[in-house]
């Protein structure tokens, strides 16, 4: 007998069913996966989750670990290894933003002390429990939205953003009946 999930995580692609399993909905603190999770859901974009998440290794390697201070020294150079790369998503735009963000998250480290005290802020530090609706953003998501934008970041509108705080456990939305929430 198996457990029952969340509909949208695809039983056939071990990944999804790991990042279903132990990584949505769960609170994450650790700043280089927040970083690293702003922008591959900036990424999607346009995408499917799955697809992303298939490249996820790929993004690690090619964004250098998600190190913010390298990431925003990127050249010209390096800007078309990237968009040569065919392990991650060759979209100009979204690799403009990565480089964009890492700017912004180095600003915002300054000003606020880290990604994770700005963000969990905004929910006084624990999780939004919902009932498993399918809800695609929210005055909160709204709010960081365009607070992230006015910021300088890119890619973070608010149905990207409530995905993210999905991702990060900000907000615990598996449906009523998975095993999997809490």
């Amino acid at each position: 007998m198996t457990n029952r999930r969340c509909s949208w995580a695809n039983p056939s692609n071990p990944l999804y069913l790991h990042y279903h399993d132990h990584e949505w909905g769960v609170p994450c603190h650790d700043e280089v996966r927040l970083f690293e999770m702003l922008n591959l859901e900036g990424a999607q974009a346009g995408l499917s989750w799955e697809t992303i998440l298939n490249k996820r290794e790929n993004y690690r390697i090619a964004f250098d670990h998600w190190d913010a201070k390298k990431i925003a020294a990127y050249d010209a150079e390096k800007v078309a290894q990237l968009l040569a790369n065919p392990g991650i998503v060759r979209n100009r735009l979204k690799v403009a933003a990565a480089i964009t963000n890492a700017q912004a998250y180095l600003r915002l480290c300054e000003e606020a002390g880290s990604l994770d005290t700005y963000l969990w802020a905004h929910v006084n530090g624990k999780p939004i429990h919902n009932n498993g609706d399918r809800i695609i953003k929210t005055e909160l998501s709204d709010r960081i939205s365009k607070d992230l934008s006015k910021r300088g970041f890119k890619f973070v509108g608010s149905t990207i953003i409530y995905a993210y705080m999905q991702g990060i456990g900000m907000v615990q939305d598996h449906a009523a009946d998975c095993a999997w929430r809490t």
